[in-house]
Order: C-alpha cells, then sequence, then structure tokens
C-alpha cells in the first residue's frame, strides 16, 4: 500500500524530496522565522486588545489567568516543538495530524484551523481602526480594517525575506511599546503582586469590586491561552526555513518564552499601577485609561500609533502563515482539480503563494464587515480543539513510531501532552458553562468539525484523492 492509499488511522510516513510538486524556497534562517512568528503572536496586540477582556473579565486575577495560561502554553510549545521538528510542513497542524494521528482528524483540524485563521485576520485587523481613531477621530473601523489587510496582502506576495525583515523592524517598535507601558506600572505602583496573587478583585455593580472566584479566573484563562496563541505558526515556515527539522523546534520555544515574557510582564505592571481598579475595570478603552492616568494623552496618542503598526504587522504575519496553509491544501489536492492548481501556484519571481496569499487576505478583508461578536464566537475555541488533537497526535506518534525521525524530543514525556490535554478539557468546561460566548463557539466548533468531516468522508475518500505531499528538510 502506497502512503496516499493511507487509510485514516494509519499515520504518513516522513515526507520525501521531490521535484513532482510544487515547493517553497528554503531561504529563511531562524532568527527571520522567529520575527515572523513572533509578529503573528504580536505581543503588543495582545496586551492591548485581548489583555482588557481577561481582566474585563477576571479582574486583577488576570494576573493569575496568564500565568496558568503560560504555564499551559510551555505544555504546548513542548507539543508543537516535537511535532514540527518532525513534520516542519506548510500544511502546519493539519499536516502533522494528518500523518500522525490519521487523515479524518487531520483534514477536521484543516477545517478548524482554516476558519479560523481566515476570520483571524479580521479580528486583529479592526484593532488598528480603534488604535488611530485616538489620534483621527470618526475613522470607519471595518474600512480602516479591510484596507490594512489589503496592503499587507500585497506586502505578503513579495519574497520571505523581505517580509521577514520587515516584521523585524515592526516587533522592535511594539516591544519598545510594551517596555513604556511596564515601566509607568512598576515605577509607580499602587498596589502589590502579593495583592493580585492572593486577594484578586473583579468589576462588581455600580463601579465596585468583589472578590474574583477561581471560576471566574479558569474561565479567563481560555482568552489568555489566546493572547499568547501563534508560536505554532513557526511550523508554517518550516519548508522555507534552513535545517528546519532543528530550527523549527528551537524557533517555537523562543517564541513562547519572548511572548510570555512580553504579555505577562506589562500585565502585571497594569495591574498593580492603575490608580483605581474600578476605573480601570469600567473604562470604555482600559490601556488607554492607564496610559492617560500615568502619562498624559501625548504618550497615549505616541504608544496608539505604536500599536496600530504593531497590529498591521501582525496582519503581514497572520496573512503569511494562513497562505503557506491555504498553498499546502492546493498541493495535497484538497479542491476541485483547477481550485488545487491555482492555490498551490508558486510566483516565478518571489517564490511565494501567491494565488494563496491573495486569496486569503481577500477574504480576511471582506470578514472586517463582519458583526465583531460573530467573529469572537467563531474563533473563541476553535484553538482548544485544536490543541487537543497535537496533543493526541504526540502521544499516537510516540506509541506507532511516526514521530521517531524527530531531531527534537520532549523533556518528561508525556507530562506536557497529558497535562495540557487537563487543562484544556478544564477550559472547555468552564466556556461551556458560558452561554454568552463559550457554549455558542464550542457548538460552532463541533459544527465545523462536522462539515468537514463529511467532505473528507464523502468527497476526498471516495475519490482516493487527498495526496500528503511535502518538501524534506535540504
Amino acid at each position: 500500500m502506497t502512503p496516499h492509499d493511507t487509510s485514516p488511522s494509519t499515520p504518513t510516513p516522513p515526507p520525501s524530496p521531490t521535484g513532482s510538486h510544487p515547493h517553497l524556497h528554503r531561504g529563511l534562517k531562524l532568527l527571520g522565522t522567529l520575527f515572523i512568528t513572533l509578529s503573528a503572536i504580536s505581543p503588543a496586540s495582545s496586551v492591548f486588545i485581548i489583555a482588557p477582556g481577561v481582566i474585563g473579565q477576571a479582574g486583577s486575577g488576570a494576573f493569575t489567568a496568564f500565568l496558568v495560561a503560560g504555564v499551559v502554553g510551555i505544555f504546548m510549545a513542548f507539543v508543537y516543538a516535537e511535532l514540527g521538528s518532525a513534520y516542519p510542513l506548510s500544511g502546519g497542524e493539519y499536516a502533522i495530524v494528518a500523518r500522525t494521528f490519521g487523515r479524518l482528524p487531520g483534514f477536521v483540524v484543516l477545517g478548524l484551523f482554516m476558519v479560523t485563521q481566515l476570520l483571524i485576520i479580521a479580528v486583529i485587523a479592526l484593532g488598528v481602526g480603534t488604535y488611530l481613531a485616538v489620534i483621527f477621530p470618526g475613522l470607519h473601523a471595518p474600512t480602516v480594517a479591510a484596507v490594512t489587510t489589503v496592503v499587507a496582502t500585497v506586502l505578503a506576495v513579495f519574497d520571505i525575506k523581505l517580509n521577514a525583515w520587515v516584521t523585524g523592524v515592526f516587533l522592535a517598535i511594539e516591544m519598545l511599546a510594551l517596555v513604556v507601558v511596564s515601566a509607568l506600572g512598576f515605577l509607580n505602583p499602587e498596589r502589590s503582586l502579593a495583592d493580585l496573587v492572593l486577594h484578586p478583585v473583579a468589576a462588581g455593580q455600580d463601579g465596585t469590586v468583589v472578590a474574583a472566584s477561581a471560576g471566574v479566573i479558569g474561565a479567563a484563562t481560555a482568552v489568555a491561552l489566546f493572547a499568547y496563541n501563534g508560536y505554532g505558526a513557526a511550523v508554517y515556515l518550516g519548508e522555507e526555513t534552513q535545517d528546519a527539522h532543528r530550527g523549527i523546534a528551537k524557533t517555537v520555544l523562543w517564541a513562547l518564552g519572548i511572548t510570555v515574557a512580553a504579555e505577562l510582564i506589562p500585565v502585571t505592571a497594569v495591574l498593580m499601577g492603575a490608580p483605581s481598579l474600578p476605573g480601570l475595570f469600567g473604562a470604555d478603552n482600559m490601556m488607554e485609561y492607564f496610559i492617560t492616568a500615568r502619562a498624559g494623552t501625548t504618550l497615549n496618542n505616541v504608544l496608539s500609533l505604536a500599536v496600530a503598526l504593531a497590529i498591521f504587522n501582525a496582519v503581514l504575519a497572520i496573512i503569511l502563515v494562513t497562505a503557506r496553509m491555504i498553498f499546502s491544501t492546493g498541493r495535497d489536492t484538497t479542491w476541485p482539480s483547477p481550485v488545487s492548481r491555482a492555490l498551490a501556484s508558486i510566483h516565478p519571481r518571489f517564490g511565494s503563494p501567491w494565488i494563496a496569499t491573495i486569496g486569503a487576505g481577500l477574504i480576511g478583508a471582506g470578514f472586517c464587515y463582519a458583526d465583531e461578536r460573530f467573529l469572537l464566537v467563531v474563533t473563541a475555541t476553535t484553538i482548544i480543539a485544536i490543541y487537543a488533537a497535537l496533543c493526541v497526535a504526540t502521544l499516537t506518534g510516540r506509541r506507532n513510531g511516526s514521530t521517531s525521525h524527530a531531531a527534537y524530543r520532549m523533556p518528561w514525556f508525556p507530562v506536557a501532552p497529558v497535562l495540557a490535554l487537563l487543562a484544556i478539557g478544564y477550559v472547555a468546561y468552564r466556556n461551556l458553562l458560558d452561554p454568552e460566548v463559550g457554549r455558542p463557539s464550542l457548538l460552532i466548533t463541533v459544527g465545523i468539525g462536522i462539515v468537514f468531516a463529511a467532505y473528507y468522508l464523502l468527497v476526498l475518500r471516495r475519490r482516493g484523492a487527498w495526496e500528503l505531499r511535502g518538501a524534506a528538510d535540504d
């Protein structure tokens, strides 16, 4: 039986070099891959856009939520590093799960990730208008987001090395902004770190504060996980990274460590340095409240511009990653032949998957006009399902030998995937108790999985033509 005839329950062997299908140019060094990966995470965007949601939910308990999410992130980084070392492919999570756990679960992961990534482009881009409006009031946020996405898409078509340097420059700007925010809080603390840990409070009624319960903090951890998410983006650049089997694992681990520090430190500084916790919790824009109270309007305007640039950088990096996943689906003959051939096209000059890039960008720009609550509900829990699939893939890969060729092996196996699964299960349970966002999001996640499972069983499996292709490390 050839690898192309592999059943859904049988792992596919490691990819081998071949010139029979499109492949990307291996021109990135580890630093360039790290720049793009960190830009996809965008710590500044997480602190300014996502962290206020965690604070609004868990109050000063957000410190604990981010800390716990960081621990879960370490477990998941070990998982990503080992799997990415074995399969550094542009298909990312779906290509890994399909080769270790089976094609059907791999295709379900493809569906979850593709839908999520296309929507996340819009979720992130919408933040540009929010922060530019501080300087230019009256901007139409969806239009600003759509224009941002289109400009980023044009840039993403160019050579990946150029994009690595562009993202590196913008990344330096957003890291500087986070250093400034951290200094504002730690130089003027209003409460101690012990207060955040031992006596967490959340917003109550009529501007009061109440004790933040463990359940509330646990539910907020799911959002904090989302804030750290993105270190797995390194895997999607595996076919363009030199010495990928070793380099991708290093990139994942470095990206997670830098991200946790770059987000947890300023979030802690804001919680310790806010003049009033009720004032912080009740502010329409928490970061604007904090910065203006501590340093005035001018610095807030400067930092708002820096955050807008960081968000643009994140949109660019996410489009780069999403385009490579979509390119991989075309190379794997996932769709009707004309569509698959188009998506697998490589630009003759820039070496980029240009049609997949344009497609990802245009769809993302279109979603910028969708209802923000719809975007939040659809994307809220898919990452939990993908994390769970990767944990199972790690355990399965060790058992059936499909990851035995990995250059990186996580320490203390199977501690990381097992503890990550337990944490994921708890977060999913807390989301199930949330009737406004968590429960609908879980149902939509299940629905997406069913739709893509049906497509695999009724179309791909029946025609026997879902290839699993990839370029081995040169």
